[in-house]
Protein backbone atom coordinates (compact mmCIF):
# COMPACT_ATOMS: atom_id res chain seq x y z
CA UNK A 1 0.00 0.00 0.00
CA UNK A 2 1.39 3.49 -0.83
CA UNK A 3 2.91 5.54 1.99
CA UNK A 4 0.30 7.83 3.64
CA UNK A 5 2.70 10.79 3.59
CA UNK A 6 3.09 10.49 -0.19
CA UNK A 7 0.14 8.34 -1.24
CA UNK A 8 0.73 8.69 -4.97
CA UNK A 9 4.51 8.33 -5.04
CA UNK A 10 4.22 5.03 -6.90
CA UNK A 11 1.56 6.22 -9.34
CA UNK A 12 3.90 6.78 -12.28
CA UNK A 13 2.74 7.22 -15.89
CA UNK A 14 3.80 3.62 -16.54
CA UNK A 15 1.72 2.43 -13.57
CA UNK A 16 -1.31 4.35 -14.88
CA UNK A 17 -0.96 2.78 -18.33
CA UNK A 18 -0.57 -0.69 -16.82
CA UNK A 19 -3.60 -0.13 -14.60
CA UNK A 20 -5.80 0.63 -17.59
CA UNK A 21 -4.41 -2.33 -19.46
CA UNK A 22 -5.32 -4.53 -16.47
CA UNK A 23 -8.90 -3.27 -16.88
CA UNK A 24 -8.95 -4.38 -20.52
CA UNK A 25 -8.16 -1.09 -22.28
CA UNK A 26 -5.33 -0.15 -24.66
CA UNK A 27 -4.02 3.34 -23.83
CA UNK A 28 -2.34 5.11 -26.75
CA UNK A 29 0.09 7.12 -24.63
CA UNK A 30 -1.85 10.38 -24.44
CA UNK A 31 -2.30 11.44 -20.83
CA UNK A 32 -3.36 14.70 -19.19
CA UNK A 33 -3.53 15.24 -15.43
CA UNK A 34 -6.79 16.99 -14.49
CA UNK A 35 -7.31 19.41 -11.63
CA UNK A 36 -7.81 17.20 -8.59
CA UNK A 37 -6.02 16.99 -5.25
CA UNK A 38 -7.99 14.60 -3.08
CA UNK A 39 -7.73 11.93 -5.77
CA UNK A 40 -5.61 11.74 -8.90
CA UNK A 41 -7.56 12.09 -12.12
CA UNK A 42 -6.24 11.71 -15.66
CA UNK A 43 -7.61 12.03 -19.15
CA UNK A 44 -6.32 9.01 -21.08
CA UNK A 45 -6.26 8.37 -24.81
CA UNK A 46 -7.49 4.95 -25.89
CA UNK A 47 -6.60 3.17 -29.11
CA UNK A 48 -9.64 2.82 -31.38
CA UNK A 49 -11.92 4.43 -28.82
CA UNK A 50 -12.93 7.69 -27.14
CA UNK A 51 -10.76 9.20 -24.44
CA UNK A 52 -11.51 8.11 -20.89
CA UNK A 53 -11.10 9.72 -17.49
CA UNK A 54 -9.37 7.56 -14.87
CA UNK A 55 -9.81 8.39 -11.19
CA UNK A 56 -7.33 6.89 -8.73
CA UNK A 57 -8.82 7.07 -5.25
CA UNK A 58 -6.80 8.37 -2.32
CA UNK A 59 -5.72 5.36 -0.28
CA UNK A 60 -7.52 4.80 3.03
CA UNK A 61 -10.08 7.58 2.50
CA UNK A 62 -13.10 5.48 1.53
CA UNK A 63 -13.88 1.81 1.99
CA UNK A 64 -14.65 -0.22 -1.12
CA UNK A 65 -18.27 -0.34 0.02
CA UNK A 66 -18.47 3.45 0.25
CA UNK A 67 -17.02 3.89 -3.24
CA UNK A 68 -19.40 1.31 -4.69
CA UNK A 69 -22.31 3.06 -2.96
CA UNK A 70 -21.30 6.29 -4.69
CA UNK A 71 -21.15 4.44 -8.02
CA UNK A 72 -24.56 2.87 -7.48
CA UNK A 73 -26.11 6.27 -6.74
CA UNK A 74 -24.52 7.83 -9.84
CA UNK A 75 -25.64 4.98 -12.07
CA UNK A 76 -29.19 5.14 -10.73
CA UNK A 77 -29.29 8.87 -11.50
CA UNK A 78 -27.93 8.31 -15.01
CA UNK A 79 -30.53 5.60 -15.57
CA UNK A 80 -33.20 8.25 -14.93
CA UNK A 81 -31.50 10.45 -17.57
CA UNK A 82 -30.28 12.90 -14.96
CA UNK A 83 -27.01 14.36 -16.35
CA UNK A 84 -24.51 12.94 -13.88
CA UNK A 85 -21.18 11.62 -15.16
CA UNK A 86 -21.36 8.04 -13.87
CA UNK A 87 -18.59 5.42 -13.89
CA UNK A 88 -18.29 3.01 -16.79
CA UNK A 89 -19.53 -0.51 -16.29
CA UNK A 90 -17.33 -3.38 -17.44
CA UNK A 91 -19.00 -6.26 -19.33
CA UNK A 92 -19.32 -8.12 -16.02
CA UNK A 93 -20.79 -5.09 -14.21
CA UNK A 94 -17.62 -3.92 -12.46
CA UNK A 95 -16.97 -0.22 -11.73
CA UNK A 96 -14.06 -0.41 -9.26
CA UNK A 97 -10.66 -1.82 -10.21
CA UNK A 98 -7.51 -2.54 -8.22
CA UNK A 99 -3.89 -2.40 -9.35
CA UNK A 100 -0.72 -2.50 -7.25
CA UNK A 101 -2.46 -1.19 -4.14
CA UNK A 102 -4.43 1.53 -5.93
CA UNK A 103 -8.17 1.56 -6.54
CA UNK A 104 -9.46 3.28 -9.64
CA UNK A 105 -12.56 3.81 -11.76
CA UNK A 106 -13.10 4.88 -15.34
CA UNK A 107 -15.51 7.51 -16.62
CA UNK A 108 -16.52 8.82 -20.04
CA UNK A 109 -14.81 12.08 -20.96
CA UNK A 110 -17.38 14.86 -20.62
CA UNK A 111 -16.54 18.25 -22.07
CA UNK A 112 -18.13 21.49 -21.01
CA UNK A 113 -17.59 25.03 -19.85
CA UNK A 114 -18.02 27.00 -16.66
CA UNK A 115 -21.73 27.68 -15.98
CA UNK A 116 -22.94 31.23 -16.53
CA UNK A 117 -24.88 32.18 -13.43
CA UNK A 118 -25.41 35.74 -14.67
CA UNK A 119 -28.21 34.18 -16.67
CA UNK A 120 -30.65 33.42 -13.87
CA UNK A 121 -32.62 31.05 -16.09
CA UNK A 122 -29.59 28.75 -15.95
CA UNK A 123 -30.09 28.52 -12.18
CA UNK A 124 -33.68 27.40 -12.75
CA UNK A 125 -32.36 24.74 -15.13
CA UNK A 126 -29.88 23.53 -12.49
CA UNK A 127 -32.61 23.64 -9.86
CA UNK A 128 -34.77 21.26 -11.92
CA UNK A 129 -32.00 18.68 -12.04
CA UNK A 130 -31.23 19.10 -8.34
CA UNK A 131 -34.88 18.50 -7.58
CA UNK A 132 -34.73 15.27 -9.58
CA UNK A 133 -31.46 14.21 -7.91
CA UNK A 134 -32.98 14.77 -4.48
CA UNK A 135 -36.23 13.05 -5.40
CA UNK A 136 -34.27 9.90 -6.12
CA UNK A 137 -31.85 10.61 -3.27
CA UNK A 138 -34.71 10.64 -0.78
CA UNK A 139 -35.89 7.19 -1.86
CA UNK A 140 -33.34 5.41 0.34
CA UNK A 141 -30.33 6.12 2.56
CA UNK A 142 -26.60 5.60 2.27
CA UNK A 143 -25.30 2.88 4.54
CA UNK A 144 -21.53 3.17 4.08
CA UNK A 145 -21.10 6.88 3.38
CA UNK A 146 -21.01 9.65 6.01
CA UNK A 147 -23.62 12.20 6.99
CA UNK A 148 -23.25 15.92 7.53
CA UNK A 149 -23.18 15.98 11.32
CA UNK A 150 -23.29 19.57 12.62
CA UNK A 151 -22.34 18.35 16.11
CA UNK A 152 -19.02 16.82 15.06
CA UNK A 153 -17.73 18.48 11.87
CA UNK A 154 -16.73 21.72 13.58
CA UNK A 155 -15.25 20.30 16.80
CA UNK A 156 -13.35 17.53 15.01
CA UNK A 157 -11.92 19.94 12.44
CA UNK A 158 -10.93 22.69 14.88
CA UNK A 159 -9.62 20.06 17.29
CA UNK A 160 -7.34 18.62 14.62
CA UNK A 161 -5.90 22.05 13.85
CA UNK A 162 -5.27 22.82 17.51
CA UNK A 163 -3.92 19.42 18.49
CA UNK A 164 -1.48 19.29 15.59
CA UNK A 165 -0.02 22.76 16.04
CA UNK A 166 -1.43 24.46 12.96
CA UNK A 167 -2.98 27.43 14.78
CA UNK A 168 -0.23 29.91 15.75
CA UNK A 169 0.16 30.18 19.51
CA UNK A 170 -0.82 33.85 19.57
CA UNK A 171 -4.19 33.01 17.94
CA UNK A 172 -5.04 29.83 19.87
CA UNK A 173 -7.13 31.47 22.59
CA UNK A 174 -9.20 33.53 20.13
CA UNK A 175 -9.61 30.54 17.83
CA UNK A 176 -10.88 28.28 20.62
CA UNK A 177 -13.30 30.91 21.88
CA UNK A 178 -14.60 31.78 18.41
CA UNK A 179 -15.09 28.14 17.38
CA UNK A 180 -16.99 27.43 20.60
CA UNK A 181 -19.26 30.42 20.01
CA UNK A 182 -19.85 29.40 16.39
CA UNK A 183 -20.61 25.82 17.39
CA UNK A 184 -23.19 27.01 19.92
CA UNK A 185 -24.92 29.20 17.33
CA UNK A 186 -24.83 26.41 14.74
CA UNK A 187 -26.45 24.00 17.19
CA UNK A 188 -29.20 26.47 17.99
CA UNK A 189 -29.95 27.02 14.31
CA UNK A 190 -30.14 23.33 13.48
CA UNK A 191 -32.50 22.95 16.44
CA UNK A 192 -34.77 25.47 14.68
CA UNK A 193 -35.43 22.91 11.91
CA UNK A 194 -36.50 19.76 13.79
CA UNK A 195 -38.26 18.38 10.70
CA UNK A 196 -35.14 18.65 8.53
CA UNK A 197 -34.74 15.40 6.61
CA UNK A 198 -31.33 13.95 5.72
CA UNK A 199 -31.25 12.59 2.15
CA UNK A 200 -28.61 11.40 -0.32
CA UNK A 201 -26.86 14.45 -1.83
CA UNK A 202 -24.20 15.36 -4.35
CA UNK A 203 -22.52 16.88 -1.30
CA UNK A 204 -20.04 19.17 -3.08
CA UNK A 205 -22.28 20.98 -5.55
CA UNK A 206 -20.32 24.10 -6.41
CA UNK A 207 -19.79 25.67 -9.84
CA UNK A 208 -16.52 23.79 -10.36
CA UNK A 209 -18.43 20.51 -10.30
CA UNK A 210 -20.84 21.62 -13.02
CA UNK A 211 -20.02 21.44 -16.72
CA UNK A 212 -22.23 23.35 -19.13
CA UNK A 213 -22.92 22.39 -22.73
CA UNK A 214 -25.52 23.45 -25.28
CA UNK A 215 -27.68 20.66 -23.83
CA UNK A 216 -27.44 22.11 -20.32
CA UNK A 217 -25.58 21.21 -17.11
CA UNK A 218 -23.75 18.02 -16.21
CA UNK A 219 -22.91 17.20 -12.62
CA UNK A 220 -19.46 15.70 -12.07
CA UNK A 221 -17.40 14.39 -9.16
CA UNK A 222 -19.77 12.57 -6.83
CA UNK A 223 -16.81 11.67 -4.60
CA UNK A 224 -18.26 13.63 -1.65
CA UNK A 225 -21.84 12.39 -1.90
CA UNK A 226 -23.32 11.85 1.55
CA UNK A 227 -26.44 12.23 3.67
CA UNK A 228 -27.50 15.74 4.58
CA UNK A 229 -30.19 18.43 4.27
CA UNK A 230 -31.28 19.30 0.74
CA UNK A 231 -30.18 22.93 1.10
CA UNK A 232 -26.55 21.70 1.17
CA UNK A 233 -26.67 21.17 -2.61
CA UNK A 234 -28.10 24.63 -3.26
CA UNK A 235 -26.21 27.10 -1.07
CA UNK A 236 -22.80 26.61 -2.68
CA UNK A 237 -24.25 27.85 -5.97
CA UNK A 238 -25.02 31.25 -4.40
CA UNK A 239 -22.72 34.26 -4.42
CA UNK A 240 -22.73 38.01 -3.87
CA UNK A 241 -24.54 40.01 -1.22
CA UNK A 242 -27.70 39.09 0.68
CA UNK A 243 -30.02 40.35 -2.06
CA UNK A 244 -28.07 38.61 -4.84
CA UNK A 245 -28.16 35.29 -3.02
CA UNK A 246 -31.87 35.60 -2.26
CA UNK A 247 -32.60 36.20 -5.94
CA UNK A 248 -30.38 33.31 -7.04
CA UNK A 249 -31.95 30.94 -4.52
CA UNK A 250 -35.40 31.98 -5.73
CA UNK A 251 -34.55 30.93 -9.29
CA UNK A 252 -32.98 27.69 -8.09
CA UNK A 253 -36.05 27.02 -5.95
CA UNK A 254 -38.42 27.65 -8.87
CA UNK A 255 -36.74 24.88 -10.85
CA UNK A 256 -36.31 22.61 -7.84
CA UNK A 257 -39.98 22.67 -6.91
CA UNK A 258 -41.03 21.45 -10.33
CA UNK A 259 -39.99 18.02 -9.02
CA UNK A 260 -39.63 18.19 -5.24
CA UNK A 261 -40.83 20.52 -2.51
CA UNK A 262 -38.08 22.65 -0.98
CA UNK A 263 -38.31 22.82 2.79
CA UNK A 264 -38.00 26.58 3.25
CA UNK A 265 -37.18 26.14 6.93
CA UNK A 266 -33.80 24.77 5.79
CA UNK A 267 -32.80 28.19 4.43
CA UNK A 268 -31.78 29.12 7.97
CA UNK A 269 -29.10 26.40 7.70
CA UNK A 270 -27.20 28.07 4.85
CA UNK A 271 -24.84 30.12 7.04
CA UNK A 272 -24.30 27.27 9.56
CA UNK A 273 -23.37 24.96 6.68
CA UNK A 274 -21.08 27.61 5.19
CA UNK A 275 -19.36 28.06 8.56
CA UNK A 276 -18.83 24.33 9.00
CA UNK A 277 -17.37 24.09 5.51
CA UNK A 278 -14.90 26.89 6.21
CA UNK A 279 -13.61 25.19 9.37
CA UNK A 280 -13.57 21.79 7.68
CA UNK A 281 -11.70 23.14 4.63
CA UNK A 282 -8.85 24.47 6.76
CA UNK A 283 -8.61 21.11 8.53
CA UNK A 284 -8.74 19.26 5.20
CA UNK A 285 -5.70 21.19 3.98
CA UNK A 286 -3.93 20.47 7.26
CA UNK A 287 -4.72 16.75 7.10
CA UNK A 288 -3.27 16.58 3.58
CA UNK A 289 -0.22 18.77 4.23
CA UNK A 290 2.17 15.80 4.11
CA UNK A 291 1.07 15.07 0.55
CA UNK A 292 3.73 16.85 -1.58
CA UNK A 293 1.06 18.11 -3.99
CA UNK A 294 -0.58 20.27 -1.32
CA UNK A 295 2.21 22.70 -0.33
CA UNK A 296 2.82 23.23 -4.05
CA UNK A 297 -0.84 23.83 -4.88
CA UNK A 298 -1.73 25.83 -1.74
CA UNK A 299 1.43 27.82 -0.84
CA UNK A 300 -0.64 30.44 1.00
CA UNK A 301 -1.91 27.92 3.55
CA UNK A 302 -0.48 27.72 7.10
CA UNK A 303 1.06 31.18 6.99
CA UNK A 304 0.50 33.87 9.57
CA UNK A 305 -1.48 35.87 7.03
CA UNK A 306 -3.69 32.86 6.25
CA UNK A 307 -4.64 32.34 9.90
CA UNK A 308 -5.26 36.07 10.40
CA UNK A 309 -7.66 36.05 7.45
CA UNK A 310 -9.23 32.77 8.56
CA UNK A 311 -10.02 34.18 12.01
CA UNK A 312 -11.39 37.34 10.41
CA UNK A 313 -13.68 35.32 8.13
CA UNK A 314 -14.91 33.21 11.05
CA UNK A 315 -15.68 36.39 12.98
CA UNK A 316 -17.70 37.60 9.99
CA UNK A 317 -19.54 34.28 10.00
CA UNK A 318 -20.48 34.81 13.64
CA UNK A 319 -22.20 38.01 12.55
CA UNK A 320 -23.80 36.28 9.53
CA UNK A 321 -25.22 33.56 11.77
CA UNK A 322 -27.11 36.20 13.73
CA UNK A 323 -28.68 37.83 10.66
CA UNK A 324 -32.13 36.93 9.29
CA UNK A 325 -32.07 34.13 6.69
CA UNK A 326 -32.52 34.71 2.97
CA UNK A 327 -36.06 35.51 1.83
CA UNK A 328 -37.21 34.02 -1.45
CA UNK A 329 -38.75 36.37 -3.99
Amino acid sequence: MPDNSAPYADLSPDAIICALESAGFNPDGRMLALNSYENRVYQIGIEDGPMLVAKFYRPHRWSDAAILEEHSFSLSLAKEEIPVVAPLLSPDGKTLYKFQGFRFSLFPRQGGRWPEFDNLDNLTWIGRFLGRIHLLGAAQSFIHRPSIDPKTIGPESSGYLLENGFIPLEYESNYRRLCAELQSLIGEMFDMVPDCRWIRLHGDCHAGNLLWTDQGPHFVDMDDCRMGPAIQDLWMLLSGDHRDMALQLSYLGDGYEMFRELNRKEIVLIEPLRTLRMIHYAAWLARRWNDPAFPTAFPWFNTTQYWQEHLSLLAQQKSALQQPPLTLY
